[in-house]
């Protein structure tokens, strides 16, 4: 296609796909669009072993990788110790907790404070030094793009994505955030709607991408991938229809064959509507997106304790979560209604499990089925 996002990626069909599993990336990728591993919550020697997969099962086509390195977090011009972390947890918030858990049968005992700081490891990513240690695996093999997903890039990102000719890409939801990452040096700003899962701003992506892209043009035009509900092709010929070069996905490849999701999670996704999702910062501190259930409910409850900032929200809710997640699968009921997990509101339309490939060339089918039936409205 005719797409600055192909051109700069070197992809035949500007459809990026946000994942945290390799597989998806390295299909997506093969099938024409462009696969980014999101690597949070990796180590760097995980992620050293990811992308040493994804090198050796790619077929030599183009992937990136996404960050989340925010401009503020608790502790980010420290260096605190776990235990001075963990001291940081209120005990309301661990109680709140480990109560929703009690009140679905799930015994709560093993969340303690070893446990949680064994999940430490996503607040040390968080810092620029966890991130600094992430880029040098990262630039170390053949990405084509590296995204942070919080904040303007930190500097050691802009540089070494210029040093290594990898592009930089940023998320953003709000217009003077995108001024501000232009400014900065970016060089594709990725505009995420309210319906996206995961963290995610408050003006929809109907609203946002041309909002956006009009506000940019002063000050310079780099390219927009839409994102947020996007999981037909229709809505990305939509999206590009309002100047965006092509579209970030997240969503849609959690229900593929390939996808790390649980089949408790994936089942239930398969059965929502677009209105079985909740924004809350209850889960990282930050607002987000996710699948509605007991879990969130309890959080948006008048008495529930107001979330904490990040990384220390993480701390309250992973833990409890992870158990879920494994007594779930093993066919406990009280874990498989509070089970959930980030997803956006284009669930609704997520109704069929299908492989990775198969969902890439359905984009391109309806695609071309939206421009054709745009081409005939207006004569063409």
């Amino acid at each position: 296609m005719d797409s600055r996002i192909c051109d700069m990626l070197g992809i035949e069909f500007p459809l990026v796909a946000f994942t945290h599993c390799r597989d998806v990336v390295a299909e997506v990728s093969k099938a024409g669009g462009f696969g980014v591993l999101g690597a949070a919550t990796m180590t760097p020697e995980q992620l050293e072993i990811e992308l040493s997969w994804i090198d050796e099962h790619i077929d030599g086509r183009p992937y990136g990788v996404d960050l989340i390195v925010p401009n503020k977090f608790v502790g980010k011009d420290q260096q605190p110790t776990p235990e001075q972390v963990l001291a940081m947890l209120p005990d309301e918030h661990t109680r709140f907790a480990s109560d929703i858990l009690a009140a679905h049968g799930v015994e709560t005992d093993g969340i303690d404070e070893t446990i949680r700081a064994s999940s430490m490891g996503f607040g040390e990513n968080l810092s620029l030094a966890g991130a600094t240690a992430h880029l040098e695996v990262a630039f170390s093999h053949p990405i084509k793009l590296i995204a942070n997903a919080l904040g303007v890039p930190p500097q050691p990102m802009l540089e070494m994505g210029k040093q290594h000719g990898v592009v930089v890409a940023a998320l953003v939801g709000a217009k003077s955030h995108a001024i501000n990452q232009v400014q900065a040096g970016v060089d594709v700003l990725v505009v995420a709607g309210t319906e996206a899962g995961g963290h995610c701003g408050a003006v929809s992506t109907m609203v946002l991408v041309p909002e956006i892209h009009e506000a940019i043009q002063d000050h310079g035009d780099i390219p927009i991938l839409a994102a947020g509900g996007i999981v037909t092709g229709r809505q990305m010929a939509a999206c590009m229809a309002m100047g965006a070069a092509g579209v970030w996905t997240g969503s849609v490849w959690l229900t593929t064959t390939e996808a790390e999701t649980t089949p408790v999670v994936k089942e239930k996704m398969l059965a929502a509507s677009s209105s079985d999702t909740v924004r809350s910062r209850s889960r990282t501190g930050k607002h987000s997106r996710q699948l509605r259930s007991p879990w969130t409910d309890a959080w948006e409850q008048p008495e529930a304790p107001d979330p904490l900032a990040m990384p220390l929200q993480s701390l309250i809710s992973e833990p409890p979560l992870a158990k879920v997640d494994k007594l779930a699968e093993g066919g406990h009921q009280g874990a498989q209604d509070l089970a959930t997990y980030w997803v956006g509101q284009g669930v609704g339309l997520m109704n069929t499990s299908q492989s990775v490939r198969n969902v890439v060339y359905g984009f391109k089918e309806d695609f071309i089925t939206a421009y054709e039936r745009l081409a005939k409205a207006v004569g063409a």
